[in-house]
């Protein structure tokens, strides 16, 4: 999302990054992309607190992140730290590190940073030295609350996670659920071990397909309740790349016929040009966000009725999405669960490599100023 907000304004700044983030920050650094003369924000970007102020690593930290920025568009960039320490006491020279690490990054590059420093218990400018503006302990974390920025959030159905990790959530499953869903992918997965042709092979893939587009309607069309058995054949059908490519494409902008071409192997510049939707920058669509809903929240319950290390597909898929509707931050969480449990799953790492290089989905992209 792109917002314009004036930077003379920061608890209006301020207010927008957690839920730019998706969750509330604690012992970290954002720095914020600001473009134009129209001082409009556009990336975000976390890193811990430690990584960045550190003797060593912070120097490269920095200039990663201001590369990022430069790409992004940004004239200027502000800089916002969270953490529980005292940058203008005992602190200060974790405060000076941090600082000028970002500020020799920048250094004929951009303008700033100007910096904000948010604690448990207020906030306040970093170089601000008027206790009538900026006091002891910090400004009060209610002005923080009640910003028109956090409005029009709220009123957008944003939500802030308790913490980073929260972004990952997907949900429980009771433990008879998550046994009947086990005994059920067990058996579609034998189904494809006892294949004994290619066309066999191809029967079971095109079933799975078959199955997963009706999962989907039906939850597009607002019927959410899936049976675990019915997810547990999901979640088997994933392990096969084809048709978890295929499932993909469900939700892609495509020729309808196209997933069934790929679970068959056909897998020819079709199955390109309509993933360019998903990366062109000339041609990027943004997401259909109620379908993204819907199909997020099927997958959510198969990885919560996973069992066994094998959440990677679920996971990944969970993931796109995310970065395909401007999420970084959730897909970013998402990524680590995955490759957590499938640390050489392919697609996921491919996923990473966007998301670490700050690649945004086409749409995004062709919005940049």
């Amino acid at each position: 999302m792109t917002t314009t907000i004036r930077t003379s304004e920061p608890r209006e700044l301020l207010a927008l990054v957690p839920f730019q983030l998706g969750f509330q920050p604690q012992e970290s650094a954002v720095v914020i992309s600001v473009r134009t003369h129209r001082s409009r924000v556009g990336m975000v970007a976390r890193v811990d607190l430690a990584d960045l102020a550190c003797p060593v690593r912070g120097p490269e930290v920095a200039r990663a992140l201001v590369a990022h920025l430069v790409a992004d568009g940004a004239r200027s960039v502000v800089l916002v730290v969270y953490t529980a320490a005292d940058l203008r006491g005992a602190d200060a020279p974790t405060a000076a590190s941090l600082v000028g690490n970002v500020t020799r990054a920048t250094d004929g590059l951009l303008d700033g940073p100007s910096t904000w420093v948010v604690t448990p218990v207020g906030w306040y400018g970093l170089d601000c030295s008027d206790d009538t503006c900026c006091p002891p302990g910090g400004r009060p974390h209610a002005e923080l609350e009640s910003t028109a920025v956090g409005a029009e959030m709220v009123l957008r159905g944003a939500a802030i996670a308790p913490s980073r990790a929260g972004l990952g959530a997907v949900g429980d499953a009771s433990a008879p659920a998550r046994r009947s869903a086990r005994r059920a992918a067990a058996r579609w997965a034998d189904r494809a071990r006892a294949a004994t042709s290619p066309s066999e092979l191809h029967r079971w893939r095109h079933a799975g397909l078959v199955e997963w587009r009706a999962t989907l309607e039906a939850a597009c069309a607002g019927r959410a309740e899936v049976r675990p058995t019915v997810l547990g054949r999901l979640r088997a059908s994933l392990d096969d790349v084809l048709v978890r490519d295929a499932v993909l494409l469900l939700v892609v902008p495509c020729d309808e016929d196209l997933p069934d071409r790929v679970v068959a192997g056909d897998v020819g510049a079709d199955v390109g040009d309509a993933l360019r939707a998903l990366v062109d920058p000339s041609g990027g669509v943004p997401p259909d966000v109620e379908t993204c809903r819907a199909v997020g929240g099927v997958l959510a319950r198969v990885a919560a009725h996973t069992t066994g290390g094998r959440h990677a597909p679920s996971l990944t898929l969970l993931a796109v999405l995310a970065w395909w509707s401007g999420d970084g931050a959730r897909a970013a969480v998402l990524l680590e669960r995955a490759l957590e449990a499938e640390p050489a799953y392919r697609l996921a790492r491919l996923v990473e490599e966007a998301v670490v290089a700050g690649m945004p989905p086409g749409w995004l992209a062709r919005g940049r100023v």
